[in-house]
């Protein structure tokens, strides 16, 4: 059955990681990034893993596993190399209705941590349902030479238009149809061959030529 991909809101939400290794680390960065309330378990932590957390709001327990830590959080990353312990994991997150995701263990996963490829608030998600990591990673390198990061720029200078755009067009189809015109590859060729401040003047062009005039 194939997966419902999503993007998760997880900013100040508890978010509990057992594990304390390079794997762990990994993991931790990425949440850290997306504003979570960590709460790392485990009974040895690497030094990375307590430098990359010095100075954050993620709280680092020296300690064995237990099924108290994961009360009150939206996920759970079980990031151990004790496939006995990953199962018990698991099955506790089932138990309290958590989001759990196993490392390298599909068939203990609610859901699995895509590669991605970001440029600015662009963001381009490749998953395998958790069959093949490497070959998501693989698409991802591919996906990096082909966007820049001037499509982040780009998105960027969309977004400020897209609220006036609302704002000044209530006709939902002639609405679409202008940030169809705006976002195309024409436009985004303009923005790139000709910087921003010309393209803005583009950009106001097509803008004022919306609804077009029945001839």
């Amino acid at each position: 059955m194939s997966k419902y991909p999503i993007y998760l809101e997880v900013s100040s939400r508890r978010v509990v990681i057992i594990g304390g290794g390079s794997v762990a680390t990994r993991k931790v960065q990425i949440l850290l990034d997306a504003g979570a309330r960590l709460v790392i378990v485990s009974p040895k932590i690497d030094d990375v893993l307590t430098n990359l957390c010095r100075g954050t709001n993620a709280e680092l327990i020296k300690s064995r596993y237990s099924k108290n830590y994961l009360t009150g959080a939206t996920l759970a990353i079980a990031a151990t190399n004790d496939h006995t312990l990953n199962k018990q994991i698991y099955k506790d997150c089932q138990e309290l209705e958590i989001l759990c995701n196993v490392v390298d263990e599909p068939e203990l996963c609610d859901f699995f941590v895509p590669a991605v490829v970001k440029r600015g608030d662009l963001q381009i998600a490749i998953g395998t349902e958790g069959n093949c990591p490497a070959y998501a990673g693989h698409i991802r390198e591919k996906l990096e030479h082909l966007f820049t990061e001037n499509h982040g720029l780009f998105l960027a200078q969309i977004q400020t238009l897209r609220k006036k755009i609302i704002e000044d067009t209530p006709d939902h189809e002639h609405r679409k149809a202008l940030l169809g015109k705006l976002v195309d590859d024409q436009s985004f060729d303009y923005f790139v061959q000709n910087g921003l401040r010309k393209w803005r003047t583009f950009a106001e062009e097509i803008i004022k030529g919306y609804p077009p005039q029945p001839e």
